[in-house]
């Protein structure tokens, strides 16, 4: 099974899962159009396998298709844009 990400906004947070099975989260909290990332987790078991550079990819591709702007307050986020500068231009330099 390929896991998957998908947003939990009652959690305020982006999910990947294999099934039932959560693998990661990526934390954050919404300020208008800005999107914070406080923290990313991967669990132990599933630490070198990519599913969290999957995981950041697939939530900054969804702030990016509803037009927000992201601050990568989470040192995960912000080393995972600094290696594809191809998602620079969603970090908000104004916050």
């Amino acid at each position: 099974m390929e896991p998957t990400v998908h947003d939990a906004p009652e959690a305020e947070r982006y999910e990947i899962r294999e099934g039932d099975r959560l693998l990661g989260l990526a934390a954050y909290q919404r300020r208008g159009e800005r999107v914070v990332f406080t923290h990313t987790e991967i669990d132990p078991d599933a630490e070198g396998s990519g599913h969290g550079s999957r995981l950041v990819r697939a939530a900054l591709d969804d702030v990016r298709r509803q037009g927000g702007r992201v601050v990568p307050a989470c040192s995960f986020v912000r080393g995972w844009i600094e290696r594809h500068p191809e998602y620079g231009d969603l970090v908000d330099r104004d916050s």
